[in-house]
């Protein structure tokens, strides 16, 4: 590299280092609950014990004044890390460790088109000194010709194929419909703009299931409006609930009430699902901020927004980055709405995911984006610390969707289901993302708890270890940290099992040292799902 580029090089990356954006395992915290008005009463005030991340009150505007100063120096980044002539860097994110370390997420462009699988995160010191980058492909992005061969359909964008291989010329077409479920597709294909052949597809609509009416009495902040009161969360970006009267498209109506005391708790209250939505989405916002310093899914401050009473006897919940927003089925019987703690925290954690490492929604990384859905929905559980719904590690377990009493997917051990993975295999990547995601389960699971038997809030575990060994847990605190680190600084859209591992080992490297407890308990819970 020539004195000039390490010039510009230190002046581009000094420029995002010198913005605060986030500190991370600096202090403990803990969230507060709402105190706009109160629908019911108070149950308890929500928190988790262990360390928390500070809270910084300017955090999302400091994150927003941090990506605009990296955007206003992208073209000197990307001569720095060696990128081509035609190739361009968008800022998507900005993070900055309490050691100054900053980690700078971009997507790219090439001669003006998108690149899918093209994004990368640079890492350099608090003085600007690039450490590392990490690449979703680290192959050079070139391609002979930006002049279709083949024609497509009208519609579709062009773009440059990375997501796997040798970059190549591509289309994205977005197919619309209905899932067999009655949930919305909108399936991106990408095919080859030389041969007509289709590369990838994934579906855009990410999908979750859980429960309902089980939070008992719950404190709501709601917003004053005329003579009456509506579900407007003035307290946490604005978040607003709506009724869609078994609608499927559009937000419906704002949830409003008189008295400013909502539902009866019962499926027969069109009321009861909103509170559980409104509060569920609360309680996400709020362990975002006390444990991961995140102010919102975007980091932005600004909220999404819920959607409740979709379809008829619609048995599902869904996350549509599109419109920003959650939306919940009735369930079968149209009176058992899916809106549960924990569903209202994967929803939004789909969110969170498309917000940073955007894994794609297929294969391995299809795997470890729902995996994520339900460990922070999970851990929005155990935040709550609610009496009537008590946090676990099982997902869906008050909607009884089988009939028997038994949840719809267990971290211990995701085999218990009859469909998810246990541990990694050659093939793992082949199944539906809803049962690839057990090995990623599973790893948080043993990282968490450690494995063999224990009982936990009242619910009996007993995990195994792929090779027989014995784990031992460093606390569901630490292995939050752990995996939103590594999903925030160092997992891209492609990242599969295997580079999954190495993302947690460098996070936990990052906040508890290369010779920790955590960095071993790392390494001993991914080689017990045989992740080695």
């Amino acid at each position: 590299m020539t004195p000039h580029m390490t010039t510009r090089r230190a002046a581009a990356l000094a420029a995002v280092a010198a913005m605060v954006v986030v500190g991370v395992q600096s202090g403990a915290a803990t969230a507060a609950p709402g105190n706009a008005h109160d629908g019911a009463s108070v149950t308890r005030t929500p928190g988790a014990s262990g360390a928390r991340t500070a809270i910084d009150p300017n955090t999302a505007s400091e994150r927003t004044a941090a990506i605009k100063s990296a955007q206003s120096d992208a073209s000197s980044t990307a001569d720095a890390i060696g990128l081509g002539s035609q190739e361009k860097l968008i800022v998507r994110d900005v993070i900055k460790d309490a050691d100054g370390t900053v980690h700078t997420r971009y997507e790219r462009t090439y001669a003006g088109l998108p690149v899918l699988g093209g994004d990368l995160v640079t890492h350099t010191t608090g003085s600007g000194k690039l450490k590392s980058v990490t690449k979703a492909n680290t192959a050079r992005i070139t391609v002979p010709s930006t002049t279709p061969e083949v024609r497509t359909a009208a519609g579709a964008r062009k773009v440059i194929w990375a997501g796997s291989g040798k970059p190549v010329l591509a289309f994205e077409t977005v197919r619309t419909g209905v899932q067999k479920d009655g949930t919305p597709s909108r399936r991106h294909v990408i095919t080859d703009a030389a041969t007509g052949r289709t590369l990838h597809s994934y579906e855009a609509i990410e999908t979750g299931v859980g429960n309902s009416q089980y939070s008992g009495k719950v404190t709501l902040s709601t917003t004053a409006s005329g003579s009456g009161f509506e579900l407007t969360d003035g307290d946490r970006g604005g978040h607003k609930t709506y009724d869609l009267n078994q609608g499927e498209s559009g937000t419906g109506a704002l949830v409003t009430d008189d008295d400013d005391t909502w539902g009866d708790g019962t499926g027969g209250d069109r009321q009861t699902a909103a509170v559980d939505a409104h509060y569920g989405a609360a309680m996400t916002w709020d362990f975002y901020k006390s444990a991961l310093g995140r102010s919102g899914i975007a980091g932005d401050g600004k909220a999404a927004y819920s959607r409740v009473h979709y379809g008829n006897a619609y048995v599902n919940a869904f996350w549509d980055d599109s419109c920003f927003c959650m939306t919940y089925g009735d369930g079968a019987d149209n009176k058992s709405a899916l809106t549960s703690l924990d569903v209202a925290g994967h929803e939004m954690s789909h969110g969170l995911t498309a917000a940073t490492a955007n894994l794609d929604y297929a294969g391995e990384s299809g795997g470890l984006n729902e995996a994520t859905s339900d460990i922070l929905g999970t851990s929005v559980e155990f935040f709550a610390d609610s009496t009537s719904d008590a946090g676990d590690y099982l997902i869906g377990e008050k909607i009884d969707i089988n009939g028997d009493g038994t949840p719809l997917r267990y971290m211990d051990k995701p085999s218990k289901d009859g469909g998810s993975a246990d541990y990694w295999s050659a093939g793992v990547g082949d199944l539906d993302v809803h049962y690839s995601s057990g090995v990623a389960n599973h790893f948080f699971y043993l990282l968490s708890e450690g494995s063999g038997p224990k009982t936990i809030n009242g619910v009996d575990y007993d995990s195994p270890t792929a090779d027989g060994s014995t784990v031992t847990g460093i606390g569901r605190d630490k292995a939050v940290q752990i995996w939103y680190k590594a999903l925030s600084a160092y997992m891209t859209s492609s990242t599969d099992y295997a580079a999954a591992r190495t993302a947690t080992e460098k996070a936990a490297t990052d906040l508890y040292g290369a010779g920790s407890p955590e960095l071993a308990a790392v390494d001993a819970a991914w080689s017990g799902v045989n992740v080695k």
